[in-house]
């Protein structure tokens, strides 16, 4: 059952519901997001608490999508070595 969970992100309380199992992933990142955007806020560059959310969200989106390409370019990777090593088997037999 989701119960009530208080973060704060940039000295701001939100209430958000989530299953007990997941609490502490929620807090881990509500803690995460907090740390991005007090990194952009205190840049001094951006203002407004909307556009900092908005900049964060881009920045670890774009974070996602480099980390999504690295994982398919190991996907990559293990595909051929699985391939030479299938050769090498084949050769040495």
């Amino acid at each position: 059952m989701a119960e009530p969970v208080k973060i704060y992100i940039l000295d701001r309380e939100f209430v958000i519901a989530c299953p007990e199992e997941e609490r502490p992933a929620l807090l881990q990142a509500a803690a995460f997001l907090n740390q991005k955007m007090q990194e952009i806020r205190d840049k001094g560059k951006v203002i407004g608490i909307d556009r900092i959310a908005v900049l964060a969200a881009l920045n670890l989106a774009h974070e996602l999508q480099r980390t999504r390409q690295d994982a398919g370019n190991l996907d990559d990777i293990r595909d051929r070595l699985a391939a030479l090593n299938a050769r090498l088997a084949e050769a040495t037999s």
